[in-house]
């Protein structure tokens, strides 16, 4: 089991699916968080989430903790030091009511448990501050946890031009509804009608198209939205279905839902020139996400869409205990322009994924997040006025970042990474569409959301 990392920054969301379309989740409560130990001793060690409760008065308690704790007989065996955003926090061996009672950084390791306190004795779980600990008299800050083995997939042949790149075309290919019945709708009842089956088709959107919840997609579909467009109130659902394009389709202010859901096993979908947006007025809570992918969701690309107005506009696998996404979620993202949010652009958890060419303005948090082992390479990406532009340190376990100096940092502050970095690098051919990172904004700005003539 492994020991404690204390929730993020209040300002940023715990990335996690607040709610989509079929299984609904209720967000973490602060009352209690889970962490646990590693059972590693060497080195200076990450927080992770297993079980933390309050103690009473300023005392927190952690639960299975490694190394030999104190005990009666033996009061000051125990050689575990705490710090807090890597300021060693003390006295150690503290007495447990001491701790309660006056805090201020007391802890105490006994038997296999950690009371602690935090220095100023805030909430441990919900002050934004990084916690760590070692056991062998170790104090860099630096967290280095193993990486595992990535995911390769096949090599695939040269990008063609105009062709879909990345993900959505390895182990297998995306071509939506071609060779089917091309059916134009111009009502939410036509809409549903056309997409229910999996037969092929290509169905284009005329006109505003206004309703609520979402409408389930088919496999073997092209969705096009044809010029002034929108779905208004009304998301799309990918669930369980392959083989899916949404192209140039505008989509707005789905309530309860992210605009565009992928998951449940989901595989080889597209989502190119798409303009999704909601609004950042209704608090975090009235509007989900924009755009996501998760419950085993695989081989997707999303490309040269907007992504604007929405405090959690892009996020790729909802939650820490989904562990079988492991070996899925492969997701390509290249060419978005995400501005006016929060975070999430994109947040991931333990899939590998491609993120070049992107244009980040003006989130008040973090950029992208690469969570709970997660695999993520950066290739001239261009973050503008960022706080965090790329965050490793929240949820229960740091991902890995590859790529990060080719991207360009303006107005921005320093990435937060907090592990070694990665050599990982997609396998399928994508360079001949990289360009500098240098151009990335006037390039996205010009071409990114539903500009298409179709």
């Amino acid at each position: 089991m492994s020991l404690l990392l204390l929730l993020v920054v209040l300002t940023f969301s715990k990335c996690k699916k607040g709610s989509d379309a079929a299984n609904p989740e209720n967000p973490l409560t602060q009352t209690e968080t889970n962490l646990a130990a590693t059972s590693t001793t060497s080195g200076v060690k990450s927080l992770e989430t297993f079980t933390i409760a309050s103690d009473g008065g300023f005392a927190y308690k952690i639960y299975d903790v490694p190394g030999t704790g104190d005990s009666g007989s033996q009061p000051t065996i125990s050689t575990l030091k705490v710090f807090e955003n890597g300021k060693e926090l003390g006295p150690a061996h503290s007495n447990h009511a001491e701790i309660r009672s006056l805090g201020k950084g007391r802890y105490s390791h006994w038997l296999n448990s950690l009371y602690i306190s935090a220095s100023d004795n805030s909430d441990p779980r919900t002050n934004g501050r990084k916690y760590t600990y070692s056991l062998d008299g170790s104090t860099s800050s630096v967290v280095t946890p193993p990486v595992t083995n990535p995911i390769v997939p096949p090599v695939t042949a040269p990008v063609e031009s105009g062709a879909i790149i990345g993900y959505a075309m390895v182990d297998g290919k995306t071509t939506g509804g071609t060779g089917g019945q091309t059916i134009v709708v111009t009502s939410y009842a036509a809409l549903k009608s056309a997409v229910s089956s999996n037969t092929a088709a290509i169905i284009k959107v005329s006109g505003k198209i206004t309703g609520t919840g979402f409408v389930s997609v088919g496999s073997n579909k092209t969705i096009l939205g044809e010029k002034g467009s929108s779905l208004e109130g009304v998301g799309l659902l990918m669930y369980g279905t392959s083989n899916v394009i949404i192209r140039n389709m505008t989509i707005r202010n789905v309530v309860t839902y992210s605009n565009i859901v992928i998951k449940e096993g989901a595989h080889h979908v597209w989502v190119d020139h798409c303009d999704l947006s909601s609004d950042r007025n209704h608090g975090w809570d009235y509007y989900d996400g924009l755009l996501d992918v998760g419950n085993r969701a695989d081989y997707v690309t999303l490309s040269y869409n907007r992504l604007h107005d929405n405090h959690i506009p892009m996020l790729i696998g909802f939650g820490d205990n989904n562990t079988n996404d492991i070996g899925k979620l492969r997701v390509t993202v290249y060419k978005n322009y995400f501005y006016n949010v929060s975070e999430r652009q994109p947040c991931t958890r333990f899939g590998y994924m491609h993120v070049f060419n992107n244009y980040m303005q003006n989130g008040s948090g973090y950029g992208i997040g690469v969570t709970m082992g997660a695999t993520v390479r950066t290739d001239n990406n261009y973050f503008e006025n960022q706080q965090y532009p790329i965050y490793t340190e929240f949820n229960a376990k740091p991902g890995f970042v590859s790529g990060a100096s080719t991207n360009i940092y303006k107005g921005s502050g320093a990435n937060k990474i907090s592990t070694a970095a990665s050599t990982w690098v997609p396998t399928y051919e994508y360079k001949s569409e990289l360009i500098p990172a240098a151009n990335v904004p006037a390039v996205v700005m010009a071409n990114a959301g539903a500009t298409l003539t179709l």
